[in-house]
């Protein structure tokens, strides 16, 4: 894999970033499982001060990916950097340089916020009043200044999940791994830890977060990987992915059946693929702008008027599909019942 590599951020400049400026690159990296092959040679680079969105579905393999990154886990072959440092050779040094939220609030329970992040201050070696000051200064960053010093087992699941990304950071990583940090989360929760994470790149933190959540992916991710059965199946921004994968869909309404059959009929297949659903009509358009005009060209000639008129763009739910075969809606029941078990 070619470690030069150009990215989109959020303000839609494009720079390109060489080896130095890379704070994370695995290339070729592969894992096993016996006869299950969680990663199959996969090349990451996550240009610094980034967000990395790594997608797929339950079991491609990206919990493995994150857990290769973090030295938890050995791969069995290929290399992977973080902040310049080898994840096998150099362990302990990457440790020291990243954060890391799982699925799930590590925290403990039976500490109180305040408590739970002054111990992993000490555990990051801090001396006492360093890691006292680190924990009433993330308290108040995350909102949980009130809380701070009642159980973490009266705390709501977006409390929790906000101590847990608080903790964290308390050893002020240059690298955060965000393993799906929003699961089970409330929308409103959810939105609430987007705006945190979003000020937290902002300051110049590099994040690679994985995620089901397709707008989660298209508001925080610069770039997005999709992978599947260990194995990137496509890469590049929300929206080279949706231009590349989705295509526009133009929606009209009519009176009666008779009148969106006649329509739908009047559209040239050069246009779009249209679709009848009783009086709905459904364009799936081949070339976007054009073909919206073309379309409603070819309607209006028929003399009939439609109802409502809507153009749907394509999401990256429409490319997760095309790719994966399978609606993110799916994918997330999955889970949901995985979690159940």
């Amino acid at each position: 894999m070619a470690l030069e590599t150009g990215t989109a951020n959020r303000a839609g400049t494009t720079r390109t970033a060489g080896p130095t400026d890379l704070a994370v690159v695995v290339e070729g990296v592969m894992k096993r499982y016996g006869a299950v092959e969680a990663l199959a040679g996969i090349d990451l680079a996550v240009p610094r001060g980034t967000v990395l969105g790594l997608l797929g579905p339950n079991g491609a393999g990206k919990t493995t990916a994150v857990r290769v990154l973090t030295t938890l886990l050995r791969p069995d072959s290929g290399t992977a950097t973080v902040d310049g440092l080898d994840v096998v050779r150099q362990p302990q040094q990457v440790r020291l340089r990243i954060g890391l939220a799982g699925q799930y609030a590590a925290v403990d329970a039976n500490l109180t916020g305040r408590e739970n992040l002054v111990l992993v201050g000490k555990l990051n070696h801090q001396v006492k009043s360093t890691s006292r000051d680190r924990a009433a200064e993330l308290l108040d960053r995350f909102d949980l200044v009130d809380a701070a010093d009642r159980t973490v087992r009266t705390y709501s699941g977006g409390m929790r999940r906000r101590l847990d990304l608080a903790a964290a950071l308390v050893n002020r990583p240059s690298v955060l791994f965000l393993d799906e940090p929003t699961t089970g989360l409330d929308p409103r929760s959810r939105n609430d830890l987007w705006a945190v994470i979003e000020e937290l790149v902002a300051d110049g933190t590099t994040l690679l977060l994985t995620t089901q959540y397709l707008e989660e992916a298209d508001r925080l991710a610069d770039e997005i990987v999709v992978i599947d059965h260990g194995r990137v199946i496509a890469r590049g921004t929300a929206g080279e992915l949706k231009a590349g994968f989705g295509s526009s869909r133009l929606e009209l309404d009519f009176d009666d059946p008779a009148a969106a059959t006649a329509a739908a009929s009047a559209v040239p297949a050069a246009v779009g693929t249209a679709n009848v659903e009783g009086a709905h009509v459904a364009v799936t358009l081949a070339d976007g702008a054009k073909a919206v005009l073309e379309a409603l060209r070819a309607i209006d000639s028929t003399g009939l008027e439609p109802t409502r008129i809507a153009l749907r763009e394509p999401t990256l739910d429409d490319v997760f599909l095309s790719l994966t075969g399978r609606p993110t809606a799916d994918v997330a029941a999955d889970a949901a019942a995985g979690a159940a078990k």
